[in-house]
């Protein structure tokens, strides 16, 4: 590839890394291995975080709310004069597209490791990108995107397009701002929600509308620019599998995709950043329609968070290839030097729970390993991006990612088996995730089969939120492990103080019921009752199970870790077992089991009755009260919206009535468990 002089880009011996969680681990560590000295930032929130731990040095920003601290530009740029600092990285989110950063940078004679902010602002505004895209003869979806911004106008251009349409935040990206309109009906109410989520996000209201297509794909392409006029994309990415619009699965290669396709598709990428001067790591993002037509959704001009299913089948390192860029060298390799081997999944887990419509969870992590090696794994295939480590502390205030779990193997059915043991082998303790949601959408018929959309879980839904059916093999597990771990509690020697049924000169005997965990509290509930019986001498020692009528012989042998192996009537299985409170939780390849445990011989285990009430169900901010006080409602209807983790959340009337009084008003704070409102019930 030719290089000619560069004379904007320097080399730099210092990187400050203007993010946090795991892209900030994960810079940080290639930058070490280049040679680089790393510098982290942090907020109060992130004072002894995983990023600050392993930075050579670290400078505090402010306080935890982003907007005094990652987004102050002034702060960020002040600690990089302060640590000699030449250039800066901006991750993903925060300050990652902000164009007015990177002129602050331009100005203190610092690099962005990025493109220029004329890209970013050519991209930024998404109606004046269209008009770009269309210029540089990118397919569009049909959809209007002009300045006039009046409300009218906006619903007379969706009923002109056809429903379902689709809003978004000109401003925006990750899905903020963004809405599926349906009908006509609910325009309006899209729009408001959208323009505030927009504004909170942004500072910027404007909105465009796309037609929305029922069925598409989601597929990416990444492209590099170097200073010198070269251009490449290394492949694509199908991140079909979304909820609120934001990425829970990725894979690469797309699969179905023909060579010419590809092609098709990168070529227009490549064109798409070379329309706007781009130079760096950016993705364009597509819609994939089932006939094979695609169209330009956005392009992110920054690194994304599933770039990791590139490198796995590239072999390059791409947070490399940003700081070579940046310092002025030319792109590694040209197109045809760049090939595709085997099939990477990245999944993404979240502090969420997925049977609480993804309501975001906090807390502290007991425990975060992954058991590469007890679990059989290849650490060449297997990779945990994380920016947490056990004792961690998952706060309210930023995204609730807390890992990236990327395997590779050579095709898809391989990779997607080795992402099941993965799955099995990450052991998280002590902040709910999405872990047994991920374990769900892998092994799904329909994700195996390669039938996806961006709806694919929406269309899923009664397949991957249906009612648990247990099997006698899974009750007898979680009987004989929620009772080892209740043995192994036990501080004191005295037979009297033994919770694993011990009895002078007989056998020990213990009734345990079992149930879904979602129905515990439930009067009429179906509990399995298992009877276990056995002298439990030693480890080696079998037990006797009765469940239904049906008696088998079983061992528990412990292992690594928290890794168990179950033996029932000869068939062994090894699980990673642990206990949240009454719940037994058991885990391998083909997904997690959670069973509410209880003894049904002991006095102090019975069923306690669950209080409703209209609580805070995560730490967050209040964004609006959707009624008046003394406001007659019905069940279902909106009362107040909350926002926590950049994601909005709202909370309905639990029956009909009125709210007699709200214990917050707009803009407050809440902690988990506080007391929202007071609310009446009709009589």
């Amino acid at each position: 590839m030719t290089q000619t002089p560069n004379n904007n880009a320097q080399r730099f011996d210092t990187l400050l890394v203007a993010n946090r969680g795991e892209i900030a681990c994960r810079v940080m560590r290639t930058a070490r291995r280049m040679g680089l000295r790393t510098v982290a930032v942090y907020s109060d929130a992130d004072a002894n975080a995983r990023h600050v731990r392993e930075a050579d040095e670290a400078v505090r920003l402010g306080p935890a709310a982003a907007r005094e601290s990652y987004l102050n530009v002034e702060a960020v740029v002040e600690a990089a004069r302060r640590t000699g600092a030449g250039a800066i990285h901006p991750g993903y989110g925060f300050l990652s597209e902000n164009g007015p950063f990177v002129e602050a940078l331009d100005a203190a004679d610092i690099t962005f490791v990025g493109p220029p902010a004329s890209a970013i602002a050519a991209m930024g505004d998404k109606s004046a990108a269209k008009a770009r895209m269309h210029r540089a003869r990118v397919p569009l979806v049909p959809g209007y995107h002009g300045d006039d911004q009046d409300d009218a106008l906006l619903k007379a251009e969706a009923d002109q397009i056809g429903y379902p349409v689709l809003l978004k935040a000109s401003a925006g990206g990750g899905g903020k701002g963004m809405r599926i309109v349906e009908s006509g009906a609910g325009f309006q109410a899209a729009l408001d929600g959208c323009r505030r989520e927009s504004r909170a996000a942004f500072s910027d209201d404007r909105m465009l509308i796309e037609k929305y297509l029922t069925q598409p794909r989601h597929v990416e392409v990444q492209v590099f620019c170097d200073s010198h006029g070269n251009g490449v994309y290394l492949f694509e990415r199908d991140c079909s599998v979304q909820r609120r619009h934001q990425k829970v699965l990725e894979e690469a290669p797309a699969p179905g995709m023909s060579e010419a396709l590809r092609r098709e598709m990168g070529e227009a990428a490549v064109r798409a950043a070379k329309e706007i001067g781009y130079v760096g790591a950016g993705t364009v993002e597509f819609l994939l329609d089932a006939d094979g037509s695609f169209y330009f959704m956005e392009m992110n001009t920054r690194l994304q968070v599933e770039h990791p299913v590139t490198e796995m089948i590239t072999g390059q390192d791409l947070v490399e290839w940003q700081l070579r860029v940046a310092m002025g060298e030319a792109l590694p390799l040209a197109q045809d030097e760049l090939t595709i081997t085997g099939h990477s999944f990245e999944a993404r887990l979240y502090a969420e729970d997925p049977e609480q419509d993804f309501l975001p969870a906090t807390g502290t992590l007991n425990r975060f390993a992954l058991d590469l090696t007890g679990a059989g794994l290849d650490p060449e295939r297997v990779r945990l991006d994380s920016g947490v480590e056990s004792g961690d502390t998952v706060s309210m205030h930023y995204d609730p990612m807390l890992a990236k779990l990327i395997v590779h193997g050579d095709d898809r059915d391989q990779a997607l088996a080795t992402l099941g043991r993965a799955l099995a082998a990450l052991d998280v303790q002590g902040v709910v995730t999405n872990r047994a949601f991920l374990q769900r959408l892998a092994t799904h018929p329909a994700f195996k089969a390669v039938d996806l959309d961006t709806r694919f879980i929406e269309r899923n839904e009664a397949t991957l939120f249906a009612p648990r059916t247990y099997r006698t093999e899974e009750y007898a597990g979680a009987a004989l492990v929620g009772l080892s771990q209740l043995a192994r509690e036990c501080e004191s020697d005295s037979p009297w103080d033994r919770h694993d049924g011990f009895r002078l000169n007989a056998p020990h005997t213990i009734r345990i019921a079992l149930c879904d965990p979602a129905h515990a509290q439930d009067d009429d509930n179906s509990e399995a009752v298992v009877v276990v019986e056995g002298t439990r001498e030693g480890d080696a020692d079998p037990w006797h199970l009765s469940i239904g009528g049906e008696t088998l012989m079983a061992r528990l042998q412990p292992l690594e870790g928290d890794a168990v192996a179950v033996t029932l009537n000869g068939h062994r299985r090894r699980l990673q077992t642990r206990r949240d409170g009454h719940i037994v939780v058991m885990a391998d390849p083909q997904g997690e089991t959670r069973l509410f445990w209880r003894r049904i011989d002991a006095i102090d285990h019975g069923h306690h009755e669950a209080e409703s009430t209209l609580t805070a169900p995560m730490h967050g901010t209040v964004v609006a009260l959707l009624v008046e006080t003394g406001q007659r409602v019905e069940k279902g209807m909106p009362l107040m919206v909350m926002e926590a983790m950049k994601m909005e959340h709202t909370m309905t009337a639990p029956a009909d009535g009125h709210v007699e009084s709200f214990h917050f008003a707009a803009g407050d704070t809440v902690g988990q468990g506080d007391v929202l409102l007071e609310f009446a019930a009709d009589e």
